[in-house]
């Protein structure tokens, strides 16, 4: 019954999809985020899901959607570069058999990343890809939410429906992208076309964006309290009355820090302490690891290659009471240990070229959205969503990247469909503004025309 379940949630949203050949992209984008395969067990897992759905993605565009619209824009040909820098790093990979496990789904997160823009013709389209990733999403943060306020979580302990750390079922992803999601949830609340904006639409609003923040507590990672501590001051930015929010924002960080279990904030007191706390101090160590060896090394290693690494690091470990301690410092030797973080994956494994081609990739978001934020901040009546659009995109954008700090998501597909949405908004919006400049012009020619004698 539990399989049963989702296949006719499948076979429903495919179905429409015969009628709506655009729905075959958002029913990818599901089966990419949820992973339905992996929460059934025996129905799904025997059918190749997702290639059948990029598969029906690809050939009802191909077949049946109009082409006149569809813009390629700079950063879908940077997409297409790194996928190839990919490639060759994969072909020479220190560790071949397993660069190849991962370049199975990095050349499908990155062609996905490229071909998605052109399909987003239509701001119901790019609505539509939006409100599929959030809900796709919250399927996974709400279950964490909830077990999180009836008292459950922890470390690595958190029950996201699977035991799979991989993916968003990873803690520090999940905890990342549900931060990273909110400006755009609370977009979607507040300017949303496909669901009437009733009370109904404004109170999930509020409890999803609650539960996103619940999930950083719920598995106690420390990327999640900065990525909140960053989304406070990105909200800052856009708030009209600065003091109030400020007050309101005080006042609630001092009534929830009660409230806060002590596994939690016992974890995240050693941000101060990253010595005192094995997990950081590896990732310290692995990081001038790669940096040494990419000075070596500068094209990269290829896929997985951080499994050559030898570490030594100190612990140092605090004996007696705050006022009189003695620290005694250990030497550990480690290694195979993962870069935890997504700067240090793309140089050992890609080298300059593909950092510099992933950095491109980022930083060309900010830097259009904030254009778009900019030109469109005045703007009233059909016009008034762009704006706030793009600065919830480049604040999930800028979210993404410091997570990008500590975890290792330089390749995370769910991030590289948000790029792909600032794609298609850039490129529509830039069709919308030639053709405006070209009504004018087609007005003056036709007035320049000689008018017919009159009989």
């Amino acid at each position: 019954m539990h399989d049963l379940a989702f296949v006719g949630f499948l076979a429903a949203l495919m179905g429409l999809a015969l009628r709506r050949p655009f729905l075959f992209i958002l029913v990818y984008v599901y089966i990419d985020i949820v992973s339905p395969q992996r929460l059934t067990y025996t129905l799904l897992n025997s059918v190749p899901i997702s290639l059948i759905a990029v598969a029906l993605a690809v050939g009802s565009w191909m077949l049946v959607d109009r082409k006149e619209d569809s813009r390629v824009a700079p950063r879908q040909i940077l997409i297409l570069l790194l996928l190839g820098w990919c490639a060759v790093t994969t072909m020479r990979a220190d560790f071949p058999a397993d660069a190849l496990d991962k370049w199975d789904w990095v050349w499908k997160c990155l062609a996905f990343a490229a071909f998605l823009p052109l399909t987003l013709r239509t701001r119901l389209r790019i609505e539509s890809l939006l409100t599929f990733m959030c809900l796709s999403a919250a399927s996974i943060i709400i279950v964490g939410g909830i077990k999180t306020a009836a008292g459950g979580g922890g470390y690595g302990s958190l029950d996201l429906m699977v035991t799979n750390n991989s993916g968003l079922y990873e803690g520090s992803t999940i905890s990342t992208v549900a931060i990273a999601i909110i400006p755009t949830i609370l977009w979607l609340g507040k300017y949303g076309t496909i669901f009437k904006r009733d009370w109904k639409v404004k109170l999930f609003t509020a409890a999803l964006v609650f539960a996103c923040l619940l999930i950083p507590i719920g598995t106690s990672t420390r990327t999640g309290l900065l990525c909140i501590g960053l989304l406070v001051l990105l909200k800052l930015r856009d708030s009209k009355r600065k003091l109030l929010y400020i007050g309101m924002i005080s006042v609630l960080g001092l009534a929830a820090v009660p409230f806060l279990p002590t596994s939690f904030t016992d974890r995240m007191s050693t941000i101060k302490t990253y010595q005192q706390d094995e997990s950081a101090a590896t990732r310290v160590a692995v990081w001038k690891w790669t940096w040494e060896h990419v000075q070596q090394h500068p094209l990269g290693g290829g896929f997985e290659m951080y499994r050559q690494n030898q570490i030594r690091y100190d612990i140092v470990k605090a004996d007696g009471t705050k006022d009189n301690a003695r620290l005694d410092s250990k030497l550990t030797t480690d290694r195979a240990r993962a870069y935890h973080s997504a700067y240090f994956e793309m140089l050992g494994e890609q080298g300059w070229p593909g950092f510099i081609l992933w950095a491109m990739i980022c930083l060309g978001g900010l830097f259009r959205m904030e254009v778009i934020r900019r030109r469109y901040r005045n703007a009233e009546g059909d016009e008034a969503w762009i704006a706030p659009l793009a600065s919830a995109l480049q604040a999930g954008q800028l979210l993404y990247m410091l997570g990008a700090c500590f975890i290792a998501i330089a390749f995370q597909p769910f991030m590289f469909m948000l790029i792909g949405a600032q794609i298609g908004l850039d490129t529509y919006l830039g069709r919308k503004r030639a053709e405006a400049s070209f009504r004018p012009m087609m007005k003056r020619a036709k007035a320049a025309e000689p008018q017919p004698a009159l009989a």
